[in-house]
């Protein structure tokens, strides 16, 4: 489905779990890099009014539904992607990093959350090699020097895999620099799934995500956070519903 924010559209491309295996897969071996963004409704909000993060989303290679919404929406419009959420994918690209000989990197949170991460991923995966961790200093700027700086010190280091973990835009807004600066390199934006993994943050459990409310059980965790967040979102809903369905009847995109 094309999801459109104001003069903006931005697309779903890579629908299933095995179109990002196989494409993550064949990049890795080809010592190509990617860029993979996972678009939710806040991305979609936030798209509405940011430049920079539309160009961010331009250059991204790789874009999964990471949020049901996504997924309803675009079964509404008779084009159905699959549930990808940042933080399930880890694991599995850990895994093909493994398989193909990629070095891993992680950038974001903090040293103690990556240094756990690090191990935890290692633990769970065999054979994978996490070379380096960074977690920027605040104020980070992922368009100028200091995220130059960095992308030189993971090329440095023989990174071929990189998980970020900075929050949209930055994430989004990193990778595309990486692309520039270090083609050779995937990035791939996860957000707090590294502090799932280090235990920094607790996650939904299995059940409540499985009928889709972890939205509401970060809500409650975080109260004043996610409530704003989570009503620009839904504000956004019934116009995007009333597009996938103009969609499903070719009656525009």
């Amino acid at each position: 489905m094309d999801f459109k924010v104001g003069t903006y559209q931005v697309r779903v491309n890579t629908p299933t779990v095995k179109d990002l295996h196989d494409q993550v897969r064949a990049r890795l071996s080809s010592g190509q890099g990617f860029a993979m963004a996972t678009l939710n409704l806040d991305h979609l909000v936030k798209l509405r009014t940011s430049k920079p993060f539309q160009a961010a989303y331009a250059a991204q290679d790789i874009v999964v539904a990471d949020g049901n919404p996504i997924v309803w929406l675009s079964k509404i419009a008779g084009k159905p992607v699959e549930l990808i959420p940042g933080s399930d994918a880890i694991i599995p690209l850990c895994r093909i990093a493994a398989q193909v000989g990629a070095p891993v990197g992680l950038v974001g949170s903090t040293d103690d959350t990556l240094k756990a991460a690090a191990e935890y991923l290692e633990r769970q995966v065999e054979g994978l090699k996490v070379v380096s961790t960074i977690a920027p200093p605040f104020g980070f700027d992922p368009k100028g020097a200091d995220a130059e700086a960095i992308l030189k010190e993971l090329q440095s280091a023989g990174v071929r895999l990189c998980f970020i973990a900075l929050g949209a835009p930055k994430q989004e807004e990193f990778a595309a620099k990486g692309r520039d600066v270090t083609p050779e390199i995937g990035f791939a934006s996860i957000g707090a799934g590294l502090d799932f993994f280090s235990g920094a943050q607790e996650r939904a459990p299995a059940w409540v995500r499985k009928i889709a409310m972890e939205w509401l059980w970060r809500t409650l965790g975080q109260p004043a956070r996610m409530v704003p967040r989570y009503a620009k979102c839904f504000g956004i809903l019934p116009g995007h519903a009333l597009r996938a369905a103009m969609q499903r009847m070719g009656l525009g995109r």
